[in-house]
Parts: C-alpha cells; structure tokens; sequence
C-alpha cells in the first residue's frame, strides 16, 4: 500500500508522544512529525503554509477563515488548552484590587489578536463588567530578549478600542515592574514576577480557586490551539481528516496511561497522584479531564467564537461546526 506522505509541525506534547513516535499511525498517512515550538509552527504556517497539517492558533485560524478563500480547516483537535486567570499579572502598587478595578487601567497584551488575550478580555467583560473598551492596550514584546510581536494574519481593531504599540527597545515585563503599565494579560509569565515580587503580582492570587469555580459553572477549559490541514491538502484527499481525527483520539487516550501508572513514576512529580485525584474532583469528578471532539467541546468553542467577533476580530459570528472539516464532526470510540 503506498502511504500518503504528510508533513505534521507541532510541539511535542505529552497527547502527541504516540503520534510523534509511532505508537499510532494514521492509517493510509505516513506522518512526518516536526518537533517546532509552538511560535516558529505558528509564523512558518500563516506566513508561508510550509507544513501539510499543523498545530494553530485558535484565534489565528478563525481570522483565517475571513479571507475570500481561507487557506486551512481545521479537525476537532486542540493540542493546547489552558485556563487564562493565572496569567493576568498586575503592579500591587497601581490600585488594582479587584478585576473591577482595571477600568481606565493601562493593560500590555502582546499581540491582540492571540488566543490568549481574547479569552482574557472576554472573561474580564463578560464576567466582571470590564468592557474592552474601558482600558488602554499597549502590545510588545514580553521580555528584553523577545522579538516584538507582528500579527500573523491581517486583522483591524474595532471602533473604542484603545491599542498601541510599545516603543522599540521597550518590553511589558519591566514596563510592568516600572510602573508604566498596570497589567499584562499574557500566555507566559513575566520575568518581574520573579525578579520584583515586591510590585509585581497576580490579578489572582488563588487562582486555582478560581479557575476551579469558573469551570464548575461554565464547563469550560479554553481552548488555545487546533490541528488544522491545508486546504489545498484536503481538498485533494477529503478522507485525512477523519484519519487524522480518529489518529489522534488514540494518541490521546494513551498519554493518560503514564498519568495513571502507580507501579513506578514516568514523571518527576512526587504526589502526582494526589494531583491527578485533585483534577479529577476540582473537575466534576471526570476521569477524561482533557478531551478533544466536536460534541465535547461545542459550547468551548462557541464561546470563543462570541468573543472573537465581540472583540472585532472574526468579521461575522461563525458557527462551531463552520471551523471543521465536515468528516470529522463526529466523535470516535478508541
């Protein structure tokens, strides 16, 4: 049989080790994994569209989708998902008590269009009554050492909304610490969190507390990344996406086993089980805490979309199933 050579850029993720090694393959595919941290996959894909299938920007994608002939679609795969509480960092000095208090604030994003800031300005909105609007976003580099952010796709700000770009030579990290911003809303940690905790904190300290409460009430992990095809790609050869849906549900499933084996630790974390039991409870008692499909994560992905269209970034309100690959909707039995 010959196989279908495709090319496959993400990030070695413990839920893509049986894909990246071997373990699975896609039937009829010859996947070629390439091991790219997660803004070289992100620059080389929009840009250039240099791989057959790649990890992707959520809010990359669905910008994607605004062109005249979108240039990817996507499978119900999300190689990243994080809760966003934790990475709102504030100056302790800038009167910011609570999340209320940001209005009028000066907030460093740095990139406005990223996954990350659109969940955080729509969790700040929605449910604490700050509007996008009533703040001031300055976007940049985090640290001295990073390039300065350039959009990856062409977007426009919506009427209101107040975004500037730092100078260069300025990063948000020590502009934070100094005094010229109040906040940053970031995926990553600014290094004055640890160099100058005496100003530098957290919008939420308990954060675990909170993000736990958050996903009680609304069910939601946000997502932060899809696996998406070239369209070219797809359209060539239909029958990849429900290969590749069905390839990585197995992968999945299998990165659970070493978080479940008691017999001797895969990992270096000695009360891994005690965490394990804790996500487990803080997360309704699920024993698949982390699940891709469609089904599974309809109302995830609507809300973003709600999001990204409040925010002035998708130019109409996409339905979640307009994101993928009709073939792969539907969830698989591994």
């Amino acid at each position: 049989m010959v196989l279908l050579r495709l090319s496959f850029a993400c990030w070695d993720y413990d839920r893509m080790k049986a894909i990246e090694d071997g373990r699975v393959r896609p039937e009829g595919i010859e996947l070629v994994f390439l091991n790219y941290r997660v803004e070289e996959t992100f620059f080389r894909q929009l840009r250039f569209q240099e791989f057959d299938v790649s990890e992707l920007s959520l809010s990359s994608y669905v910008l994607t989708l605004n062109q005249e002939n979108p240039p990817f679609i996507a499978i119900p795969v999300f190689p990243s998902r994080f809760f966003r509480h934790q990475s709102m960092f504030i100056n302790s000095k800038a009167g910011i008590s609570t999340p209320q208090d940001l209005k009028g604030k000066r907030v460093g994003i740095p990139e406005y269009q990223m996954t990350a800031a659109v969940w955080q300005r729509g969790i700040m909105e929605e449910e604490f009554g700050v509007p996008i609007t009533s703040v001031q976003f300055f976007t940049g580099a985090i640290e001295p050492s990073d390039k300065p952010r350039i959009s990856k796709v062409a977007h426009s700000y919506p009427p209101g909304v107040s975004v500037t770009a730092i100078q260069p030579g300025q990063n948000l990290s020590q502009m934070l610490a100094d005094g010229e911003l109040d906040a940053i809303f970031s995926a990553t940690t600014p290094s004055t969190f640890d160099t100058r905790p005496d100003v530098v904190a957290r919008l939420f300290p308990d954060f675990k507390k909170v993000e736990a409460e958050y996903y009680a009430r609304t069910g939601i992990l946000p997502i932060m990344h899809v696996v998406a095809l070239k369209r070219s790609v797809y359209e060539a050869n239909p029958w990849i996406a429900k290969t590749l849906t069905k390839a990585f549900a197995q992968s999945l499933d299998m990165a659970y086993e070493p978080l479940l084996q008691r017999a001797a630790l895969r990992y270096m974390l000695p009360w891994l089980e005690d965490h394990v039991a804790e996500t487990k409870s803080l997360m309704g008692g699920r024993e698949r805490w982390w699940c891709d499909g469609f089904e599974e994560n309809r109302h995830v992905l609507d809300k973003f979309l709600e999001y990204s269209y409040n925010q002035g970034l998708a130019k109409r309100r996409f339905k979640p199933e307009e994101l993928f690959a009709p073939n792969a909707l539907e969830s698989f039995v591994v």
